[in-house]
């Protein structure tokens, strides 16, 4: 899938993750594609979560070397 904007969370703890992804769709566009990276394994739950709360799209997630991978589809 390609993504308009990548988010590294890497070594950030819940809540932050979230937060922060937040704050990256907030000046994105309806449509565009945002990559997050995370070491927190809980945010695999809480990005899918979110997105049902926030009304934006969890377009795919896997994982690469350990990290998750998420991408979302701003709908907002």
């Amino acid at each position: 899938m390609e993504f308009n904007k990548e988010f590294d969370a890497s070594g950030l703890a819940c809540p932050l993750p979230i937060v922060k992804t937040k704050k990256a769709l907030a000046d994105m566009t309806s449509g565009q594609v945002l990559r997050v990276i995370s070491t927190d394994p809980g945010s695999v739950c809480d990005m899918a979560a979110f997105a049902e709360q926030t009304g934006n799209d969890p377009a795919e997630q896997g994982s690469e070397n350990s990290k998750y991978v998420l991408s979302k589809k701003s709908l907002t």
